[in-house]
């Protein structure tokens, strides 16, 4: 005989989600991941000459030590910052974000999309639809432009990202060059009056306006924080791991000198070459800081590493490519070259007074 469980018999508590013991929860492991954070180095140290038993000084010692510890650090940077942000996005979305921009004007605009860029997800594969989106809103181009260059340029995992790897100083040099190519470049392209190398049929397309719905309950918006987590984390860990794994290498088996010669600040042609080679490469900023950290490890100057790690996140050819549907040539060639002007200035600026 099957005996089915009584589940409607058994108290509210037993049944019932509880937000109290969730967070709870939540508190135990952040606390976990910060002691365990705090001690990275000792444990990298640790298994590198006690438990593998690779000597001190050596090449492949000093790249294992660095493997080690990097991964577990950044990849509990980025649980703990996408989990945040994640948060904070229930509140703000592209939806709701285009609906703002659509009643703002140039110049204001450009700044303002620049700003809400930060904090809005994006990716290449959303370039299309966002920027279909934002001009049939009746966002101007400039401004739609400044939004597209800032939000994958100046993203939230590149900020934590270097805070922790390099201190507020350098986030906040990124923080502020980054904004600013978006905005004069957006306010640059606005000028230029290139509406019409816009495809045709991207005006024809209908804005539409998606219901707000109730208010989330807090364990909604937890719940889509997780989710956030699961799927960032999940697509970026191997771009994580194996930007560690180059820069492991560099870190030790790379002679400083040798990257100094070609990336440092007297050589005028390294700015320049650092973008050339970092547009068209494909990653993204947990993939791509960890090199940049080898690389100034190693005597290149944080001009011409800022100038690369930019052209590589805001240039990227897959993101080109997809906005050729809704760009034509001329205007996409614009788009490049004024972001690219931007950087190189940021290189040579950066290099001239650090």
């Amino acid at each position: 005989m099957t005996t089915i469980p009584d589940t409607e018999s058994k108290p509210p508590e037993l049944t019932q989600d509880r937000p109290l013991l969730r967070l709870a929860g939540g508190i135990l492991a952040a606390a976990i991941a910060i002691a365990l954070y705090t001690q990275l180095a000792r444990i990298a140290e640790f298994i590198t000459y006690s438990v593998i038993r690779l000597a001190r000084g050596s090449h492949l010692g000093s790249a294992v030590e660095f493997f080690l510890y990097e991964v577990p650090k950044v990849l509990l940077l980025l649980v703990g910052v996408v989990f945040v942000v994640g948060l904070l996005r229930t509140w703000l979305t592209p939806e709701r974000a285009r609906r703002f921009l659509a009643g703002k004007r140039e110049s204001t605009g450009n700044v303002v999309a620049a700003l809400v860029g930060i904090a809005t997800p994006f990716c290449s594969c959303s370039a299309v639809p966002l920027f279909i989106g934002f001009i049939s809103a009746g966002v101007p181009l400039g401004v739609t432009l400044s939004f597209l260059i800032s939000a994958p340029m100046v993203n939230e995992v590149a900020l934590v990202l270097l805070f922790g790897l390099f201190g507020w100083k350098v986030a906040a040099l990124y923080l502020g060059t980054g904004l600013t190519i978006a905005i004069v470049a957006g306010w640059t392209i606005g000028r230029l009056k290139m509406e019409r190398h816009v495809e045709p049929w991207v005006y024809t397309m209908q804005a539409g306006e998606a219901p707000e719905g109730a208010p989330k309950l807090w364990s909604e918006r937890f719940a889509e924080a997780r989710a956030a987590v699961r799927e960032i984390v999940g697509k970026v860990w191997p771009y994580v791991v194996l930007g560690i794994a180059v820069g492991a290498g560099i870190h030790g088996y790379v002679p400083t000198n040798f990257l100094a010669s070609f990336m440092g600040k007297d050589a005028w042609w390294a700015v320049p070459l650092a973008v050339v080679l970092g547009v068209p490469m494909y990653s993204n900023a947990a993939g791509i800081i960890p090199i940049v950290q080898a690389l100034l490890g190693k005597g290149a100057a944080l001009g011409t590493v800022l100038a690369f790690m930019m052209s590589v996140i805001a240039l990227s050819l897959p993101e080109m490519i997809i906005l050729r549907k809704v760009l034509r040539p001329v205007l996409i060639a614009t788009f490049v070259a004024t972001v690219a002007a931007g950087i190189l200035v940021v290189g040579f600026l950066f290099n001239a007074v650090l």
